[in-house]
């Protein structure tokens, strides 16, 4: 059959079309959600097939590949193909297993892993591992079979230094921009910092996303090892370093199910980290009402098992539990959350001071990695490359070595259309609800509209009167604004009332 590239794109998954009236179709029994087995030149890549009547789509002698799968094969399109039915994976019994509730062994994950990410595993198949994890939660011996798994099927870099930070924080508090300021000033430091971050998922803004409003973040790896060299950092988007692929084929059916298991999180973030080369990781878990940890047991039993596995897997690690009652800066969004953090580095009077002292705080602990500073000087030490100007001039060669794409934070290009969300009454801010604020934002576009998002006016403890905006809105398109104000309309995300109705949190800093 000739080999077809048909323009959907499956989000990881390979996906195989068959036209109705195929006669190998017809002839082996072929069924719609079957696994298929296509191959050529020596290649294979196992499939799910679709089967379609409309020859737009695919005709009878073709063969089409949805775009992830036809890049898979890696031959071009007519190229001659042939498809059979697929033998099942070889790890499908660990699977069922684990739907049993079994506990799995290094062997079983090592298989299962391997599979996934060779994506022999439908959609179906992946969602069945996810939530049979999900069900019978991972002990924490399962959870380092896991993550040794994900960092054994995918490359993992050295480079050849020593010491290696890196930084992360678990997610769910919007404007959260910490990474681009502590790499800055960490790298000014002299540590090697490679920060390659992902894009948003279900946030507005991830750090590549808010990268990319100033510099390229897609870099080849050759490109990126040099930039690393050059200037002891990077801020990159991590899809082009193939770091434990497997994790990013579960986060696809993950982020749809809202689930998020605390051992699927500690396997996910740790074999990105180790795979990166880092041996030095501080790892911020904020708490908070609307957080994804709402309580310090459940903070501090995380805590434990990311340092179980850590300390397995031969990675320091520094864990801080962080106030998140609210979102961090006042922009949230691509375009707003790249001006916070060059006011930030600017020292500049409008700097949003919740980002620029957590981000200080995280550099700190970083920098205390170098056993010649000594324990309790990182912050001042972080602190000073800020106020000197060290880490803008840090940023600004990390910018022009990615590629600058001439980003004026002074003039930011914000949304064309806006609206301003107002105080209903009197009253003091009480309660920032930080998952209503992040939906209001990917309403209004962001972060695929760059320019979109929420502009904060007001954070916790604020006295605010009746009338007063509480933030603004920005959108691109007449529909994104629309549906962002109805969304305001059913919640505005801020609770107003006493100072002493305001829920505190014990945090480390």
């Amino acid at each position: 059959m000739a080999l077809r590239r048909v323009a959907i794109d499956t989000h990881h998954e390979n996906v195989a079309y068959l036209h109705r009236d195929c006669a190998i179709y017809r002839a082996e029994g072929f069924k719609a959600l079957a696994k298929v087995e296509v191959r050529a030149n020596g290649k294979r890549i196992l499939a799910v097939l679709n089967v379609s009547s409309d020859p737009r789509i695919v005709q009878c002698h073709e063969l089409g590949l949805s775009q992830d799968a036809f890049e898979r094969l890696g031959v071009e399109k007519g190229h001659p193909v042939t498809v059979s039915q697929a033998e099942p994976p070889e790890s499908i019994p660990a699977l069922f297993r684990k739907i049993e509730g079994e506990r799995l062994g290094r062997e079983d994950f090592l298989a299962i892993v391997r599979d996934i990410a060779a994506h022999r595993y439908s959609k179906i198949e992946l969602t069945a591992f996810v939530v049979a994890c999900n069900r019978a939660e991972l002990d924490r011996e399962e959870v380092y079979f896991l993550t040794e798994a994900m960092v054994a099927t995918g490359r993992r870099l050295d480079w050849h230094a020593p010491l290696v930070v890196d930084k992360h924080c678990i997610g769910g508090i919007p404007g959260n921009r910490t990474s681009m300021l502590v790499v800055p000033i960490v790298a000014a430091a002299g540590l090697v910092f490679p920060k390659t971050s992902s894009r948003a998922i279900t946030s507005p803004a991830g750090t590549a996303d808010t990268m990319e409003v100033m510099a390229r973040v897609e870099l080849p790896f050759d490109e990126l090892t040099a930039i690393v060299q050059q200037h002891k950092a990077c801020l990159a988007w991590g899809g082009t370093a193939d770091l434990s692929p497997a994790d990013d084929v579960l986060i696809s059916v993950e982020r749809p199910l809202s689930i998020d298991s605390p051992g699927q999180m500690v396997a996910s973030i740790l074999s990105k980290k180790i795979a990166a080369g880092a041996t030095h990781l501080v790892l911020d878990i904020p708490i908070g009402p609307t957080a994804k940890v709402r309580s310090m047991p459940e903070a501090q039993r995380l805590r434990r098992l990311f340092e179980y596995v850590a300390q397995r897997l031969h990675l320091s690690l520094d864990v801080v539990i962080t106030d998140g009652r609210q979102p961090i800066g006042q922009g949230i969004g691509p375009v707003l959350e790249a001006r916070d953090v060059m006011r930030v580095l600017e020292n500049d009077p409008l700097a949003p001071n919740d980002l620029r002292q957590k981000s200080l705080r995280l550099a700190g602990r970083l920098i205390e990695c170098n056993p010649d500073v000594r324990g309790g000087d990182g912050f001042t030490i972080a602190r000073d490359i800020l106020d000197s100007g060290r880490a803008l001039a840090q940023m600004n060669a990390l910018i022009e070595a990615q590629g600058s794409r001439h980003f004026d934070h002074h003039h930011p290009p914000l949304g064309k259309l806006h609206f301003d969300v107002l105080a209903p009454a009197d009253g003091v801010v009480i309660g920032i609800d930080n998952l209503q604020i992040a939906r209001i934002a990917r309403l209004a576009g962001a972060p695929k509209v760059p320019s979109a998002g929420v502009d904060l006016f007001h954070k916790l403890g604020d006295t605010v009167q009746a009338g007063q905006p509480l933030y603004r809105v920005y959108a691109d398109f007449p529909a994104d604004l629309e549906f962002a104000r109805q969304a305001t309309q059913r919640s505005t995300a801020f609770a107003l009332g006493d100072a002493s109705q305001m829920p505190h949190v014990f945090v480390e800093f």
